[in-house]
Formats: C-alpha cells, sequence, structure tokens
C-alpha cells in the first residue's frame, strides 16, 4: 500500500479526464479524528479519580517532544507510555502516572463508516492515498479495522520518518497518487495542516463532520463511471 498508484493488470479503472467542476483528480486523506476515532471515556474516568481535569494526559502526550518521536517512528509505544508517565508523575505518582498513559496507548478506536463509504465511492472515480501522522503499528490498526483495502496507498509519518505538515511528506503523498499537488483534494482536521497542502496548490478541506466530506467530493461522486 505504499506504493506509487498503477491500475493493476485487467483492471479496467482507467483514470478518464475530468470532468467539468472537479478540482481534483486524487484524495488524500487525513486518518486519525477524519476516519478513525478513539473513546477516551475510559481515561477520562481515571483522571477524574487521579483529580486531574480531562485532557490532561492527552496534553501531556502530545506535546512535540513527547509525540514526535513515536510518530516519526524513533521509540516504540511502549517508550511513549514511559515518557508520559514521567510528565505526569509529579501529579499522580509514578504508578498512576504509567496507568494513564497506557490507558490513552491502548484507548479502543472505531471508524466512522459513513466517511469509509464516502471515501470507497471516491476511490471508484480517484486515487485515494491516505496521510497520516501514525506508529508502526499502522498496518496492524487498520486491519483491526477493516480497512487494509480502503485506499491505493498510505503514507505513514512512522516509515517516512517526515510528520505533517512538513511539506515533503504531502509531495510524497501526490506522487503516490500519480497525481501533480495542484490536483488533489486534501482533508484533515487541523488548519495547519490544511494549510501547509494549500501552499503546494492542493484543494484543502478541514474536517469536522462527513458533511464535510460529502460536500469537497460532490463533484467526485456526481461523476459515475470513470473508473469502474
Amino acid at each position: 500500500m505504499s506504493t506509487r498508484y498503477a491500475p493493476a493488470p485487467g483492471d479496467d479503472r482507467t483514470p478518464a479526464p475530468a470532468p467539468a467542476g472537479r478540482a481534483f483528480d486524487a484524495v488524500l486523506c487525513d486518518l486519525d479524528n477524519v476516519v478513525r476515532f478513539y473513546d477516551t471515556a475510559p481515561l477520562a474516568a481515571l483522571e477524574r479519580a487521579a483529580g486531574l481535569p480531562e485532557g490532561t494526559t492527552t496534553e501531556v502526550a502530545y506535546a512535540p517532544e513527547i509525540d514526535l518521536p513515536l510518530l516519526l517512528g524513533r521509540i516504540t509505544p511502549d517508550a511513549w507510555v514511559e515518557s508520559i508517565a514521567a510528565g505526569l508523575t509529579e501529579r499522580v505518582g509514578v504508578v498512576r502516572a504509567r496507568e494513564l498513559g497506557r490507558a490513552l496507548a491502548d484507548a479502543p478506536f472505531r471508524a466512522d463508516e459513513e466517511v469509509v463509504s464516502l471515501l470507497r465511492r471516491a476511490r471508484t472515480h480517484v486515487p485515494l492515498v491516505l496521510v497520516t501522522n501514525a506508529t508502526l503499528q499502522l498496518d496492524a490498526d487498520l486491519a483491526l479495522l477493516d480497512l487494509s483495502d480502503l485506499a491505493d496507498a498510505v503514507v505513514s509519518s512512522a516509515l517516512e520518518q517526515l510528520a505533517k505538515p512538513d511539506l515533503a511528506i504531502y509531495r510524497i503523498a501526490a506522487d503516490r497518487a500519480g497525481v501533480p499537488p495542484a490536483r488533489c483534494l486534501f482533508v484533515d482536521d487541523r488548519q495547519e495542516n490544511v494549510d501547509a497542502a494549500a501552499a503546494l496548490g492542493m484543494t484543502g478541506v478541514v474536517y469536522r463532520e462527513p458533511a464535510d466530506l460529502r460536500k469537497a467530493l460532490g463533484p467526485c461522486a456526481e461523476y459515475a463511471g470513470a473508473r469502474r
């Protein structure tokens, strides 16, 4: 799933000229908080029991100095948990700090079926590439979600050792799709990531709800029969 997009022999999904009004020839889409969502309720309960405001653990965990090494594939999830615990130990003690870190690392997740359906429909017309700041466990996570076949390619920060909003990761994604950046639609829940895509000429969409994706894919969805 990391190779450049190309139809397999005998695949009749031959790219056709873009219909009038469609501003893109490939969809590049974020994973977390667009397709995949985490259940942090168990973590919130542990934080309340520890006397911490809800969100304290994620605030520590997602600080760049703690999160980025994980997303660049430089440390394991277990090492990430230890880093989180180190940032919480003074407030709750080492045992509870590790419990909180582990609860975040092991938080259950699910896929938004409406978003998955929209993306699968889009992929019948144009290449789809997932572009995600993720860990080395990404392939296993996609398998758990039954989404290993969702996209034509997956561009992962942990494998590329580049993380959004580094412009280089967007260029890699466009190349995997086989489409110039200016003909890519990029979808992400973070404004800074969308702004970086726009700097390369991509059409950017800040995702908040499925309606945002449905609207963005409108021209693509209206053009039937292009590739299948």
